[in-house]
């Protein structure tokens, strides 16, 4: 038996997580094309006081990486955060997808009503973490990371960021 909670986060988060690869993947091969120096993909940013590309995915995979941990009870693998290349942003998404197919449905059973600190300042439920935290966090920084691309010129598209259905 499944959670719900477990059917809300690890199966989406992987299917975004493969669709994040495939548009970065089609984002550095339009600057490979267009002699554009990836390292201006990897600089860019949407406004001056945002982080930078790999900010973006490295917070995707942390979001992810802690809804297993929290509500799923994995233990917690600790991430330098110092990717630089596309190759690296790759190999992070691979390593999450990896992380998060450890995880046991079952072990989501009542993580609904499970009492969580964020922060040392913010009280959630399981649920209320998933629906007002994770799940918008890890969808804003998706979503970043596509802006940068094309604000870049790169040729992603709306069914790039959804992926196949």
């Amino acid at each position: 038996m499944s959670s719900a909670l477990f059917d809300l986060s690890v199966p989406v988060y992987i299917k975004c997580l493969e669709s994040l690869s495939a548009f970065l993947k089609k984002g550095e091969q339009w600057a490979v094309d267009n002699n554009v120096p990836k390292q201006t993909l990897l600089d860019g940013k949407i406004a001056d006081d945002m982080k930078p590309l790999p900010f973006q995915i490295q917070t995707c995979s942390n979001t992810a990486k802690f809804v297993a941990v929290r509500l799923g009870g994995l233990e917690n693998e600790v991430w330098a955060d110092d990717e630089t290349t596309f190759e690296q942003l790759y190999e992070r998404i691979a390593k999450t997808v990896v992380f998060l197919k450890k995880t046991d449905a079952k072990a989501f059973a009542g993580a609904e009503s499970k009492e969580l600190t964020l922060f040392g300042k913010f009280e959630l439920t399981g649920m209320s973490y998933l629906q007002t935290f994770a799940t918008p966090n890890f969808f804003f920084h998706m979503t970043m990371a596509y802006a940068v691309l094309r604000k870049a010129g790169a040729p992603v598209g709306k069914f790039d960021f959804l992926g196949n259905p």
